[in-house]
């Protein structure tokens, strides 16, 4: 199935609706002028599951929650909202008391889950998107996602924060899977691909076997992920994750060519689309002999070769530690950023998102009705 399939009428009240909706929630989802973003909706959800969308919570609730609330039948309801999780536009949360479902940003969340449905058309309509609304998210505070090192290239007598280290992250997992680079896949489909590998964009959980029956995420173990992390980085990509320090559950390997959120800094110039790490490279003169083998492997062009010396733009340089794999000199290292340039990321999502909406100058108790407990949890 494509999203042809499911193609609604963009002119139908019910996306602009569901347009604004999923512009409360704080990541955004910005209106256009050309109404872009509407075809893009119109492509995604029937009529039935935008007004689905529409009266659901950020915060997952019970089958039997929503019914109650909604005066939906239940059955009826569980098809409708089974649907809609297959199609990756809601948010199905399994625990110990059963099936849950809740609203999803559009990103990170919905165009993520689009890897089986997506087609030209809609690449094309994001691609759209991107370039008159999309990138301005980017440059709010906090950003969406953060730069995490290289692992091996951290100094080993430096302390590091636990949500600084890949390894802490996927240990902390009892399952691990792998999926293909939406982004590069939406490129790819536009005619404008890079040579990057595709399947590397890893997510894990705390739950045991979360990834067995999946279709689109390929299960691994715990070795074959950090397996997924080196291929990575051989093939010159950054390591980024969700910007808080608890509840993280994916990296993105991603490049500055495909990736939507590097993509800010490479075409638009907005230092902040993604936040650095809490390192930054640092150059021994003495050791650097100009050989410019550095320079390629840097995404962000932080590096440049003057008299035969590599030089560090430290405002370019997001501490990803790729271009010390390529020093066979020896001449490049992590260092610690200076306190004063570092920001330690929102402990948790609700966190970030009370952050984000302050930003964004949104009522946090207009909120409510879509953000339920995390911002009374914030606010209360």
């Amino acid at each position: 199935m494509t999203v042809e399939n499911l193609r609604g009428n963009p002119e139908d009240p019910v996306y602009k609706q569901l347009a604004q909706r999923l512009d409360t929630i704080p990541n955004g989802f910005p209106a256009t002028e050309s109404g872009v973003e509407l075809r893009m909706l119109a492509k995604l959800f029937t009529p039935e599951y935008a007004a689905m969308a529409l009266q659901l919570k950020l915060v997952p609730e019970s089958l039997e929650k929503i019914a109650r609330r909604t005066g939906n039948d239940p059955q009826e309801l569980e098809a409708t909202l089974s649907g809609m999780v297959e199609r990756g536009l809601i948010r199905e949360k399994r625990g110990k008391e059963g099936t849950a479902y809740g609203l999803m940003p559009f990103v990170v969340g919905i165009y993520e889950l689009q890897l089986e449905h997506i087609d030209e058309e809609f690449a094309r309509l994001f691609e759209d998107y991107y370039k008159e609304a999309f990138h301005k998210l980017l440059a709010m505070k906090p950003s969406v996602q953060r730069v995490i090192p290289v692992e091996q290239n951290v100094p080993s007598d430096i302390e590091v924060m636990p949500y600084e280290l890949a390894s802490r992250l996927l240990g902390e997992a009892q399952s691990w899977g792998v999926m293909d680079c939406i982004c590069r896949k939406q490129k790819e489909l536009i005619g404008e691909g890079c040579d990057h590998p595709l399947d590397v964009c890893m997510i894990f959980s705390k739950r045991p076997g979360a990834f067995d029956e999946g279709e689109i995420i390929r299960a691994l173990t715990k070795e074959e992920a950090l397996g997924v992390l080196r291929r990575a980085e051989e093939a010159g990509l950054v390591h980024t994750v969700g910007n808080t320090q608890q509840g993280v559950f994916y990296v993105c390997n991603c490049c500055t060519c495909s990736c939507a959120i590097l993509r800010g800094v490479a075409e638009f110039g907005i230092m902040g689309a993604v936040a650095p790490s809490e390192f930054q490279v640092s150059v021994d003169e003495d050791m650097c002999t100009g050989c410019e083998l550095c320079l390629d492997r840097c995404q962000f062009g932080a590096l440049s070769v003057v008299d035969g010396l590599c030089q560090i733009d430290e405002r370019r340089c997001f501490g990803c530690g790729l271009c010390i794999m390529a020093c066979a000199d020896e001449a490049l290292s992590l260092v610690p950023r200076p306190a004063d340039q570092v920001t330690p990321p929102p402990q948790s999502m609700p966190d970030w998102m009370v952050e984000r909406a302050e930003v964004r100058e949104m009522d946090l108790g207009q909120l409510e009705d879509v953000i339920g407990k995390l911002i009374r949890k914030k606010v209360g």
